[in-house]
């Protein structure tokens, strides 16, 4: 058989089941002469009389049973399938707020946050603004302040250093332009670092930190970064001394009502044992020179 259509195959089975096109249209809804149409079409595809016809129903020919016992299992496994998607979906999923460093450096480790066997499903929210956790636009939040409102409870997951850094091909010796993000974009504190920075010379700007750190790999210049992004790739060196100004704490934020649910305490803890076996990383201990 090719390119058989599965609902014809379905129709076939109910007529099987059934016994003629009355009992079959009963179970689905379709009418009788919509299902003899398709249990026709189906055996002329196939080159096969399934069925002998009679006034008092449908009985199997003998190409028709060879065939029925294929189409049974085929609707048991296509119903395991379908029980098995309605349970994904019924899954609760746990919304992660972070910027895009975070986010990039939880993807690479993503399987040290989840596996296909987790009871539980992953949304990264990936943004430089911040949600609002206390109105749950978010379950997780990875902040750089411990969180002011009552509502909130944080676990601090160690620090995160930065310094400047450039592509490996740079000439810091002839030039020194800088790349940074725009001043319409400049949300984080590193972006409006370099900001204030009046005495560098910023020839690019970028609107996102994913573009920043394109551009840095192109050898665009030299600019900020987190070290955890800036010392894991090999693409980069640092084009300078860790800027203290920059240097913070790094707390996992949740809704005090929200953080003893299984799924949140389960992705809390493994996010802080990943960061906090990171920290020499995140602290800027690792450069690449």
């Amino acid at each position: 058989m090719k390119n058989d259509n599965w609902d014809d195959l379905k129709f076939f089975l109910h007529v099987a089941r059934e016994g003629g096109l009355t009992g079959a249209s009963e179970k689905t809804g379709i009418s009788p002469a919509t299902i003899g149409r398709r249990v026709l079409a189906l055996e002329r595809q196939i080159g096969r009389n399934l069925f002998v016809r009679r006034q008092t129903g449908y009985s199997l020919t003998k190409d028709g049973q060879s065939l029925l016992s294929h189409v049974v299992e085929m609707n048991e496994v296509a119903q395991s399938i379908d029980a098995w998607n309605e349970d994904v979906y019924e899954l609760p999923a746990v919304r992660i707020s972070a910027g895009s460093w975070m986010s990039h450096f939880m993807a690479t480790n993503l399987d040290q946050l989840w596996t296909p066997d987790d009871r539980f499903r992953i949304c990264f929210k990936t943004a430089e603004i911040r949600l609002d956790l206390v109105h749950r636009e978010a379950d997780i939040g990875i902040r750089n302040r411990f969180p002011e409102s009552e509502n909130l409870a944080a676990r601090s997951v160690g620090d995160v250093a930065y310094a400047p850094y450039c592509a490996s091909h740079f000439n810091m010796v002839r030039d020194c332009n800088w790349v940074g993000i725009g001043a319409d974009d400049a949300i984080t504190p590193s972006a409006r670092w370099l900001l204030a920075q009046k005495d560098l010379w910023v020839t690019i700007w970028a609107n996102t930190p994913r573009m920043l750190h394109d551009l840095l790999r192109s050898g665009a210049g030299r600019g900020v970064l987190p070290c955890f992004v800036g010392d894991a790739d090999p693409a980069l060196l640092r084009a300078g001394d860790e800027i203290k100004d920059l240097y913070h704490r790094q707390w996992l934020v949740m809704h005090n009502d929200d953080r003893h649910r299984p799924e949140i305490r389960t992705l809390v803890e493994r996010l802080a044992q990943l960061i906090e076996k990171q920290q020499p990383l995140f602290r800027g201990q690792r450069p690449r020179v």
